[in-house]
């Protein structure tokens, strides 16, 4: 039991990851684009679950710090770390934020904001948006990575929509979703059709299509906070029966990570 805690991601052995990494970017160790040693060989150097590793990776490809490639590895984001930012999840622990208030904030935020990319996305949003729409894609059959892929597609948004303070909020509320969200994405039963709809999102902006693009993001959102609201976690304490009682009752929902 004891190394059950020890290896679970909540712990501090997740941002052992996350300040290791971070130590190794500020020293110049780590440059962007530079890829990271291949798993095995990182969490051995660390003295780390490989489970925890991925954990560590994932909070910072959600922060825009890392970026995660399909088969191909994982590196250190060209842009800026955004490290110092104050966690809105840490805030919404303090203050209980519900989930309803989240996506409220989103939905008035996001929809506005895919139109003024659609507005003043140059081309270089445009190519990252389709890279991003096509990972998420080729990480349909592992909704971790899928998540990573979709939360990095609004950011890009954000910041195509040229406004600053704007894409600085958005950011602070990606990285408290994913906190919540990596917790229930293994529940997903149809990634499918929210790849479609970040795909609509997409041409949409590309298309210089305000209004296409808006409308499209508030649908996305919508069907998105349905969808989330009827994931249920597994329940650890449970029996297995248990366990499996709830995944056949939860199965008909369609969980889209938004």
């Amino acid at each position: 039991m004891a190394r059950a805690r020890q290896d679970d991601p909540n712990t501090h052995r997740t941002m052992q990851v996350v300040n290791h990494i971070r130590s190794l970017i500020e020293n110049g160790t780590l440059q962007p684009g530079d890829k990271i040693p291949p798993e095995r060989e990182f969490a051995r150097s660390l003295k780390i679950s490989r489970a925890s590793l991925r954990t560590g990776i994932g909070y910072l490809a959600a922060m825009g710090v890392m970026k995660i490639r399909h088969g191909v590895g994982t590196f250190v984001a060209d842009g800026p770390p955004e490290f110092g930012k104050a966690s809105l999840s840490l805030i919404g622990a303090l203050h209980g934020f519900q989930s309803w208030q989240m996506f409220e904030a989103r939905i008035i935020l996001e929809s506005h904001l895919a139109a003024l990319a659609a507005e003043r996305g140059k081309a270089d949003h445009h190519t990252a948006l389709a890279e991003e729409v096509a990972e998420m894609f080729a990480a349909m059959n592992t909704p971790p990575d899928y998540l990573i892929h979709d939360l990095t597609f609004h950011r890009v948004i954000s910041q195509a929509s040229g406004n600053p303070i704007l894409a600085a909020i958005i950011e602070t509320i990606t990285s408290a979703l994913y906190d919540s969200r990596r917790k229930t994405v293994e529940r997903s039963t149809d990634l499918r059709e929210s790849a479609e709809m970040h795909r609509k999102i997409y041409r949409a902006i590309r298309a210089h299509n305000a209004k296409e693009a808006h409308n499209l993001m508030e649908q996305h959102l919508r069907m998105a906070q349905v969808a989330q609201g009827m994931e249920r976690p597994t329940d650890r304490r449970g029996s297995p029966a248990a366990s499996k009682a709830k995944r056949v009752r939860s199965a008909p929902a369609a969980a889209v990570p938004a």
